[in-house]
């Protein structure tokens, strides 16, 4: 039985107070899962890790200091994906899967804005007046629309509002903790899967 799983994420920018504010995003977003991980008995730890060849680094020193961990590696995919999850990243950014399943490789399709695009409703609530949604690409499947039109359509949408633009850690993080886990998981075939094999963790 697992005792502890560890879920190396990147993003959260490079300093000591962005990090935070990051990790309790993420938090909130995964609480149906640590709620299970507390019935259980069971360790869930978030580790924000900044940049991606950062996360990728502290995953694989995790397997090496963490051995009877769960350790999961969680980074933006960074386009299309057509490949299994390690198949992808050994072809984008020339990682080795350091010996681990493709269950411990986890992404976010095409970057972690992709999930925002899922909930609209929640977006135009989270804004509120002079929220431009139809600056917001429509396409029902959120993993195609590509990474270098997320932010700026979601920056245009914002820009009038009285909050201003979107903004990855300031509004990120706020949105992590506000839209619909089961509208995002039901948009998102990656995201979903994220969930599901910690379930299967948890529940094992």
């Amino acid at each position: 039985m697992v005792k502890e799983i560890r879920v190396y994420i990147e993003g959260g920018g490079d300093t000591k107070n962005t990090k935070p504010l990051f990790k309790e995003g993420f938090r909130s977003f995964l609480d149906d899962l640590f709620q299970i991980a507390r019935e259980r008995r069971i360790k869930c730890n978030l580790i924000v890790c900044g940049r991606r060849n950062a996360a990728y680094r502290d995953f694989r020193n995790a397997l090496a200091d963490h051995p009877d961990a769960y350790n999961i590696l969680l980074v933006d995919s960074e386009g299309p994906v057509t490949q299994k999850p390690w198949q992808h990243l050994r072809s984008r950014d020339n990682w080795d899967s350091l010996g681990t399943e493709d269950d411990q490789c986890h992404l976010m399709v095409q970057a972690m804005e992709a999930w925002f695009m899922a909930d609209i409703e929640t977006l135009s609530r989270f804004y509120g007046q002079g929220f431009q949604a139809n600056s917001l690409p429509r396409n029902s499947n959120i993993e195609d629309i590509p990474k270098d039109r997320l932010e700026p359509s979601l920056k245009a949408a914002t820009r009038p509002t009285q909050k201003g633009e979107y903004q990855k850690i300031k509004h990120g993080c706020e949105l992590l903790k506000q839209i619909d886990v089961l509208t995002v998981r039901g948009a998102s075939e990656h995201c979903d899967r994220l969930f599901q094999k910690i379930e299967e963790i948890l529940k094992s």
